[in-house]
């Protein structure tokens, strides 16, 4: 997952998920690991993570699980204003990948 926040907003949302990965936790989310940018223009402005899925149809169980849980409506909440939005939709890049064949992470 790929948030592109509002200008200068990333570490605001990098603490609410700092919050949010216990919760990814509980519903299952195996979470690889969360990133921000050092010093790059194109990137400044996004807060990127990695969650490892066993299937795209499990993918969807856990993350409707996660939305659905009382407990995450205060962060989303948080959240809404923190990321960009083009054309009335938040601007968030979903990519399912598999790993190569040399992948050392599979």
């Amino acid at each position: 997952m790929v948030y592109h926040t509002e200008p200068g907003k990333v570490p605001s949302l990098e603490s609410i998920f700092k919050d949010v990965s216990k919760l990814q936790a509980k519903h299952g989310l195996n979470t690889i690991g969360y990133w921000v940018p050092d010093n790059s223009a194109a990137w400044k402005d996004t807060f990127v993570y990695l969650i490892a899925h066993s299937s795209q149809d499990d993918a969807k169980k856990e993350l409707d699980a996660l939305h659905a849980d009382p407990a995450f409506l205060p962060y989303r909440n948080a959240a809404v204003p923190l990321i960009e939005k083009v054309n009335g939709v938040f601007h968030v890049d979903e990519v399912f990948m598999h790993p190569t064949d040399f992948s050392a992470i599979k």
